[in-house]
Order: C-alpha cells, then sequence, then structure tokens
C-alpha cells in the first residue's frame, strides 16, 4: 500500500492546464483533476485564472503545464501574462492539436473540449516551454506582416489592371496602386526603423543582408518569421522552413523524397532570395550547376539552394559572423 499511495502522489505531482483561446472567452481544463471552467479574455479573467490556479492544495506554479494553442493575436496577451508570473507556458500548433485530437479518437470539437485534450496533448508530448517573443520582434512581426498583405494586395490589384478596359475602372485601380505603393513605402520605412532601435535586430539583418541574394526585404521576413535562426541547428532551420526533404519509405519501396510542412512565410521570402543567389552568389551559382549538370531538375535545384542559404543564414547568425567570399 505504501508503493501505492506513492505512485499516486506521484502521478498528481504534475497539473497540465489546457487553455482553449478565443476573442472573447478563455477554456480552460485542469488533468488529471478533471475540472473545467470558463473566464474571460481580458485582465480581470486572467486575475481569476491566476487565482483559481494558486488555489490548488499544495501545489507550485512550477507544476502546473499549461498548454494552449498559437490563436494569432489572441494568446499573445495570455501567454505573455501568464509566462511573467512564472507559469509554465507551451504554444503549440493548432494542426498538431487537431491530428493530436483524431489520434486519440475525438472527432467532435467544442472548446471545453478542446481545452480538455489540449491537458491531454500536454501530458503525453510534453511540449517545451515557449517564452513570448519581446515587445520589439513582436512589433517588427506585426509590421512584416502587414507589408506582405499589402504586396499581396497590389498583386490582386495589378493583374486585375492587365484585363480591365473601362476607363473609370483603370483610374479607380490606378488610384488604389499609388496609395498601395505608398503604404508599403512607409511601412519600409518603419521596419527599417523598428530594426535600427534594436541592436540585436540590427545585428541580425547585417548578417543577412551580407549574403548575396538576401535584401532588406528578405532579411526582414527571415528576422520576423523565424527567430529562431542562431538558436538551432541547420536541420532544423531547414525543418522549420518546410525545406528538409522527408524520406517516404516503406518495406522494399523507396519512394521520392520532399519537402511540406514549415512556414509558408520566411519559406517564400527564401525562395526569391534564391533565385538571385543561384545566379550572384558564386558558391551557390556553381552549386546549381553542378546539380543541373548531374540531370536534377530545376525546382529539385531551387529548393537545395534555398536550404544551402537558410543553413548558411543560420551558420552566420550563431557564429555572428559577416559573409565573407573566403571563409576564416
Amino acid at each position: 500500500m505504501q508503493g501505492k499511495v506513492s505512485s499516486e502522489r506521484t502521478a498528481m505531482a504534475t497539473v497540465y492546464v489546457g487553455i482553449d483561446v478565443c476573442k472573447e472567452w478563455l477554456d480552460i481544463h485542469l488533468h488529471p483533476l478533471g475540472r473545467s471552467f470558463r473566464v474571460t479574455n481580458d485582465t480581470a479573467g486572467l486575475r481569476r485564472l491566476k487565482r483559481e490556479l494558486d488555489a490548488l492544495d499544495q501545489m507550485p506554479r512550477s507544476a502546473l503545464r499549461i498548454v494552449m494553442e498559437a490563436t494569432g493575436k489572441w494568446h499573445r496577451a495570455v501567454q505573455r501574462s501568464l509566462h511573467a508570473d512564472g507559469f509554465y507556458v507551451s504554444v503549440v500548433d493548432p494542426l498538431r492539436a487537431r491530428l493530436f485530437a483524431k489520434a486519440c479518437g475525438f472527432l467532435a470539437k467544442t472548446d471545453r473540449l478542446d481545452a480538455r485534450l489540449l491537458a491531454i496533448m500536454g501530458e503525453a508530448l510534453k511540449p517545451a516551454q515557449t517564452p513570448p517573443p519581446d515587445q520589439a520582434l513582436e512589433t517588427l512581426q506585426e509590421l512584416v506582416n502587414a507589408r506582405s498583405a499589402a504586396n499581396g494586395e497590389r498583386t490582386a490589384l495589378s493583374n486585375r489592371m492587365k484585363t480591365a478596359v473601362t476607363a473609370f475602372l483603370r483610374k479607380e485601380l490606378t488610384r488604389r496602386l499609388a496609395a498601395l505603393d505608398t503604404h508599403i513605402a512607409r511601412l519600409d520605412a518603419e521596419i527599417e526603423r523598428s530594426i535600427g532601435a534594436d541592436p540585436e535586430l540590427r545585428r541580425r539583418l547585417d548578417i543577412l543582408i551580407s549574403i548575396p541574394g538576401i535584401g532588406a526585404v528578405t532579411a526582414a521576413s527571415l528576422i520576423a518569421g523565424l527567430c529562431e535562426l542562431g538558436a538551432c541547428s541547420g536541420k532544423q532551420a531547414a525543418m522549420l522552413t518546410g525545406l528538409a526533404p522527408l524520406a517516404c519509405e516503406s518495406g522494399e519501396r523507396a519512394g521520392h523524397r520532399s519537402i511540406r510542412g514549415g512556414r509558408p512565410a520566411p519559406r517564400n521570402a527564401i525562395y526569391m532570395a534564391a533565385l538571385s543567389a543561384s545566379r550572384h552568389n558564386p558558391d551557390l551559382a556553381r552549386f546549381a550547376e553542378r546539380l543541373k549538370k548531374v540531370g536534377k531538375p530545376n525546382k529539385v535545384v531551387l529548393v537545395a539552394v534555398m536550404r544551402k542559404l537558410i543553413v548558411l543564414a543560420n551558420t552566420l547568425i550563431t557564429k555572428n559572423r559577416i559573409w565573407t567570399p573566403n571563409p576564416p
């Protein structure tokens, strides 16, 4: 019986807190306590959540593991507040959480059920802690995302302009394109100012733009969308951008390796840089030419150059070193 009591106490040593975040509410589930409740997603709701967690019998904050999904801007204040008060907070990919729910046999989806599954996921997978980004990086991310959206809108308007025949419509599209050009220019200036105001971000920018093929826009996208650069391995950087070839093997079958997943924003940015680097970066141009000579398709060659670029950027940031033609 002594062994049984000890086992039960050990199992209760950690409480996993699943939080399903939406604009108005936070649904919370405590596992394995089996308790669920809801608070508002505001300052008053966060205060109540912390009181509820602190009220658990003999349960220090270090014994709590909080798991929530990344939900755009709605989870940021919750994550930042809980992390500042010493809670262990993990932010997981919503797709990963959904796939975990299906693997557990739960096909229904409600806020309360999602909170419960996030808590169970925390116990099963034990995701790493996710510190919130500092304020300078979060501001830069918002600006870069706004620029990307504005650039996409400009492309759509330009395509519409090519097919427009009516004089009035062409005039309206011209006016909107001019306004968008001004908006993008102002965003570029603010992005440059934000990076220049932070020494660490400025150093990252200097390292990235020193690499032939990577310009200021691509560098800002990588800084904002891939903040792990310099703190991970080259393979991890390639996986984060979805540029690592993944095996497809089963029994005697050895399928073609392909890339998938990863973060689309930095991958799209590095795509344009690879087009330039495969021509103007001496090392990568020779690398691309070797692949073409052995019969690799152009798309495969371009993806390989993209992967080389992201690994090179990660290495230089890790070593805090500017790119030079002849490595030391």
